[in-house]
This record gives structure tokens, sequence and C-alpha cells, in this order.
């Protein structure tokens, strides 16, 4: 992968930079066959987004059945300057897994930062929605970083280390980490946070079943495809040999666990072969492909206290359907 700056320079603003920690989102074969061969089956929700994966999310956020983006979207329009009076100006906001970036703007006119860094896996993300931001900011200064989120020894390279640090981490993606994983990311934050730094961090709270299961399985059918788009990824990118029409798309609410499901099942018995390795599937068996766990106000406060995090201000909708949590260092 080579930066778009090398590609263009003369193109982008003056105020972009593209930055690359390693392979990014480029599929890990390792790492795919290992979930395969497990029982249940898995492959991490991350390979989910290449370029194709990331355009169908987008139109996945459009639909009227997926309630999380214009919910969270309405508390920052409508909370964007109290959030900035919590936060404080001339930051360096640093956003994990910006997709369009579309959010971060909801907040820029009233947060003022100094900086934005925007952390995703997928590069084509980044090289779309960079230098846009970066052209109607002109004021800040857009750094692009491809890479999987999360603070890293890596991304501390292109930190700036004098100033306050803001993390904003929207669309509750914090969801798609199970709670263990999710108390590991926020302890990376407060490190990476300092003393002095805060988090924006956007959370699906719970709700009826209903409600849920019907975002994610909208009747427009963005949701299928992006699942199955996975395969079509995993034959492009690895030579594997899935066939779509042997696959079905399930989405459902775990009540016991809290947490809506996706997987890919199985129709049928088959055998894929990925390089070397012939992956046997028995008809209803599924490759789990993504877990998006809903949270209390209180149970993500105590997530958050675990990991030396504080809540300071708590915003939410008047359906009580998402929560946005202004956190600072204990």
């Amino acid at each position: 992968m080579r930066p778009s700056e090398e590609k263009h320079p003369e193109l982008l603003p003056d105020n972009f930079r593209l930055h690359s920690l390693g392979s990014g989102g480029d599929v890990d074969f390792g790492e795919v066959i290992e979930g395969l061969l497990q029982t249940p089956k898995s492959v991490s929700p991350k390979f989910l987004y290449d370029a194709r994966g990331s355009e169908l999310f987008n139109a996945i956020c459009t639909t009227d059945a997926y309630y999380p983006t214009r919910t969270e979207c309405g508390i920052y329009r409508q909370q964007a300057q109290a959030i900035a009076a919590q936060v404080g100006p001339d930051s360096v906001v640093v956003e994990f897994g910006p997709g369009d970036m579309s959010k971060i703007r909801l907040l820029l006119d009233e947060l003022r930062p100094l900086a934005y860094v925007g952390v995703d896996v997928s590069v084509a993300q980044l090289e779309e929605a960079g230098p846009p931001l970066a052209d109607d900011y002109p004021w800040l200064d857009v750094v692009a970083v491809c890479g999987d989120f999360g603070p890293s020894a890596l991304l501390e390279e292109h930190l700036p280390g004098d100033r306050k640090r803001v993390a904003f981490f929207p669309g509750s993606t914090i969801g798609n980490l199970d709670p263990a994983a999710a108390q590991q990311f926020l302890h990376g934050l407060r490190n990476m946070l300092g003393t002095t730094g805060g988090a924006i961090i956007g959370v699906d709270l719970r709700k009826p079943v209903a409600v849920l299961e019907k975002a994610y399985n909208d009747p427009e059918g963005f949701t299928r495809a992006f699942n199955l788009n996975l395969l079509t990824r995993l034959n492009r990118e690895l030579g594997a040999n899935f066939d779509e029409r042997r696959f079905r798309h399930k989405a459902f609410y775990n009540e016991q666990l809290g947490r809506v499901e996706m997987h890919l099942v199985s129709v049928v018995q088959q055998s894929v072969r990925i390089g070397e390795h012939s992956i046997s599937f028995q008809p209803g068996e599924t490759i789990h492909t993504e877990s998006s766990w809903k949270y209390t106000r209180e149970g993500f406060t105590e997530l958050a206290g675990k990991a030396g995090l504080e809540v300071q201000r708590f915003f939410t909708d008047e359906n009580a359907w998402f929560g946005v949590f202004v956190l600072g260092v204990k």
C-alpha cells in the first residue's frame, strides 16, 4: 500500500497527510484460517471493511431500520457546544474507525482542535474522506492513519506529545469488542491520553429486541450484502472458493449475552478451499462475523471505571436508545 500523497501530491491539501501502520486492512492469511478452523467458526469483523464493505456499511447507515447513526448524530448536533465545553479547545482529536469522517464534522466547529487524526483499517475510506475534510477545515491539521484501530506504539509516532489528547470513538464500535477486549481497549486509551486527556465514546444502549433485530436485518438488504461481501473478499484476496449462494445472512439478539450477533450460515453440507486448507461445513453451521454488545448506562460507566476512566458528562436521545459518554482520566 502506498500513501495517496505519493500518488498525486499536487492534488492533496497542504494540511492533509496519510500514513500506514504496516499491513493496515490487508487480509492476514493466518488469522482468517485460524478463525475458520475453530469451533465455532469466526472471522474478525475488521475484515468486513474492504472498499465494497465500507460502501455497503455507509448505505446501511442511511436506512430507516438502522437507528444508531441518525440517533447518535442527532445527539452531536444538539449537544456539540456542551461536549466542547467539557473537553476544551486546542486538543489533538484521535478518532478510531472514522469511516467517512461525517461524525467528527458535527463537532469540529465547537471543539476547535489543533489537529485531527483518523485511524481506520480501510485505506480507501481514508483516501476518500480525508482530503475533503482538510479542504473544508483549512485551519485543521488532518492526519489519516491506516491500521488496526486502537492505541499502539506505532500510532504514538504520529501523535504530538505536548498536546492534550481527546479520543473520539463513535458509532458504538466499542460494542464490536467483547467486554474484556473493550476494557483492554479503554485501558489503552487511558494510557494514550496521559493525565489530562479525555474521550468521547458513542455507545448503543439496550432496547426492545424487535428494534435491535430490525436494525441488523434491514428490508433493503444492505446488511445481508455487507455480510456476504466478506466471502467475496476472501475469494479475491486469499484465493478461496466460497459460493455466496450456499450461505445466508443471519442476525439476532442474544439476550443472555446482551449482544446482536451476525453470522453467515451454510445452507448445505460443503467444503471450501483456502490455499492448502479445506474447511468443511455442515448444514446450518455458521461463521460468526460480528457481535455488537449493548450496554446500560450503569454497565458502561462501570466498564470505563475499571479502565481508569470516569464519566464527566452523559448525553442521550429522547428514547434513551443511544448514549454519548464524555470521559476523563481518573
